[in-house]
């Protein structure tokens, strides 16, 4: 217990260290306070979550989790991934690139975006924890085009990096995201200009035939000491011919309905079903709830992503994706099953894709 407490001290004097100047204080309290989603002095779901803890809680779950008992939460071995010329793919085309866990690359009505970047070998407050698996960084900043925005879906460190983004800013042309996380990247470096916060149901053209439709999730913010101060959301893109959604961390919950009912449907789904415990239930998604969320979306295709490159749960690595696997049989969708950099062609129904991750330890 003693070397535990103490354990927890001196990680928590070690985190405040680091992430002093990785966290950002609010730029506009009274745009925060006018939200419907704000109350209470903090940003609320809309289906009421337990509260989440405070303080050193995730730094004291962080060290649990790394002493409680796990089956194979890593792979023995390096995973196989797919190196692709990020500024040779053909701008005309409409492609998405999984980068591993919740990072994706999307070309779409001729623009550039990125989702949840994470290009650091870690996704902690701390360097060296919560490290990426063997193989699943291939790519750096360098590789990257121009980048026509960058859509945050909340601030924990596994979708807001500080060193990806700080080094990101010199490639972006635009940041979009919730209320609240213009604070992050004012401090970080980022001008006034590009950056675009805005509420759920909100939307940003980026083209005259392109559109990030900011919507709601169902999770929490936070990077340290106080929760909730800035708003989590999922995006959903649209051009004339084809529409495409990201849902960010969530839950299992009915804005998956009344997204369907302003959309209609959807080209492709990336839903989070990677990471998920009993003691998440009401802010992460398992494979057989995001399958229940792809039809209600009526998704033509399924990634199921938040997993492959992080362990942040308790359960076998690969779980998520045989999971996955078995709960879209006989579904109307059709599950897309790349390694990380490997392009899926929207445009292409009958791109096929193997199930990599067997075989491997």
């Amino acid at each position: 217990m003693k070397f535990s407490l103490a354990l927890l001290c001196v990680a928590g004097v070690s985190a405040c260290a680091y992430i002093y100047p990785t966290t950002g204080r609010l730029r506009d309290a009274a745009t925060l306070q006018a939200s419907p989603q704000y109350r209470d002095g903090e940003f609320r779901n809309e289906v009421a979550s337990p509260p989440r803890p405070s303080g050193f809680g995730f730094i004291a779950a962080v060290i649990r989790g790394r002493f409680e008992p796990r089956d194979n939460p890593a792979p023995s071995v390096t995973l196989p991934s797919v190196k692709t010329s990020l500024t040779g793919l053909p701008l005309e085309q409409d492609i998405v690139v999984w980068l591993g866990h919740s990072s994706y690359f999307v070309q779409i009505g001729g623009k550039r975006i990125l989702i949840d970047p994470v290009f650091s070998n870690y996704a902690a407050p701390i360097p060296g924890m919560v490290r990426a698996f063997d193989g699943t960084t291939p790519y750096t900043i360098e590789d990257l085009p121009e980048i026509d925005a960058v859509l945050i879906t909340h601030d924990h460190y596994d979708h807001l990096d500080y060193r990806t983004m700080k080094n990101l800013e010199p490639k972006t042309r635009m940041v979009i995201a919730g209320l609240g996380n213009g604070a992050h990247l004012s401090l970080w470096g980022y001008p006034d200009e590009k950056i675009r916060e805005t509420n759920w149901h909100n939307s940003v053209e980026l083209a005259p035939d392109l559109q990030v439709h900011v919507l709601p999730a169902q999770h929490y913010s936070g990077r340290f000491m106080k929760r909730n101060q800035s708003l989590w959301a999922s995006y959903a893109l649209q051009t004339p011919q084809r529409k495409l959604y990201f849902s960010g961390d969530t839950g299992f919950g009915p804005h998956f309905a009344n997204i369907s009912k302003r959309f209609d449907s959807f080209d492709f789904v990336a839903l989070d079903a990677g990471q998920y415990n009993v003691r998440w239930a009401d802010i992460h998604m398992n494979p057989e709830e995001a399958s229940r969320a792809a039809e209600i979306l009526n998704a033509r295709t399924l990634l199921s992503g938040h997993a492959g490159r992080f362990t942040l749960a308790r359960h076998s690595w690969d779980e998520p994706f045989e999971r996955a696997v078995a709960a879209s049989e006989g579904k109307r969708y059709r599950l897309l099953t790349p390694r990380i950099g490997e392009p899926v062609f929207l445009a292409d129904p009958l791109q096929n894709f193997t199930f990599w991750w067997r075989g491997l330890k």
